[in-house]
């Protein structure tokens, strides 16, 4: 008898993984680009586009999980991360912001996306982006005084552009309070190459931290590492070794 391929229904998706939801420590980290999954209820689970373009930067922020999965180990906090590509909808976008569902990313078109209309973009926000967020905001919610962490990654350079000089970036909008004191920590590693609100900046009306740290005046900080120093699991796990006593020494700096 043929075996048949089915797909799993829509309900078997689930869009956001929590792990230590119970851990005692002030920091929440959270992973906005964790996976380049693409649900089977989109197009059948294919954005039609090249297995080598979903392993890049494009669908997913490569190494970022890892890191952050050691970092919530080490600082006894919880990580909450999305499960679904940002080509799928963008978790680290407002609801109305233009590049919420990308159709062309790094030289690269998506196809499923070229003709995204409304309905659809609702439909996504419905499954995906708004059960990250509500899962997010009920993680942060348990804690009596929560700090944030957003952990992402940065390709080392987009196609035609300069190389990208900076290891890791601290990215934030107008609160510094916990920034700030990062920064000075991060640079006083001799080895580091920083970026202050580089490789971008992290003033972007509605993103994640934008709407769970500046909204709700938790203290809070974005971090990039650059994704060729942690694709493997080991240099992901020595990263959050590093970065773990760095932030909690800013978190004391910071005196929030």
């Amino acid at each position: 008898m043929s075996k048949v391929n089915r797909q799993p229904p829509e309900s078997d998706f689930i869009p956001v993984m929590t792990e230590g939801a119970a851990r005692a420590g002030r920091w929440v980290i959270s992973v906005d680009h964790a996976a380049n999954a693409v649900p089977p209820c989109v197009n059948g689970g294919d954005l039609q586009i090249s297995p080598e373009d979903m392993a890049r930067h494009i669908a997913y922020d490569v190494g970022a999980l890892g890191v952050a999965r050691h970092l919530g180990e080490v600082m006894d906090a919880p990580v909450v991360a999305a499960t679904f590509s940002r080509l799928v909808i963008d978790p680290n976008r407002g609801e109305d912001d233009p590049t919420l569902v990308m159709k062309l990313y790094d030289g690269t078109i998506i196809p499923t996306n070229r003709h995204v209309d409304a309905a659809e973009i609702e439909r996504r926000l419905a499954k995906f982006h708004r059960p990250y967020h509500l899962a997010l905001a009920d993680v942060i919610a348990a804690r009596p005084n929560p700090v944030l962490l957003a952990v992402h990654s940065f390709t080392p350079q987009f196609r035609g552009r300069a190389l990208r000089p900076w290891q890791v970036g601290v990215l934030y909008a107008h609160d510094t309070r916990l920034a700030a004191p990062l920064l000075d920590v991060l640079r006083a590693e001799v080895d580091l190459c920083v970026g202050d609100n580089q490789p971008y900046s992290g003033a972007l009306g509605g993103d994640a931290m934008d709407r769970h740290g500046l909204q709700t005046g938790r203290p809070h900080v974005l971090i990039e590492l650059r994704n060729d120093l942690i694709e493997c699991p080991e240099d992901q796990k020595a990263w959050a070794d590093r970065l773990a006593p760095l932030l909690d020494q800013a978190l004391r700096d910071a005196q929030v």
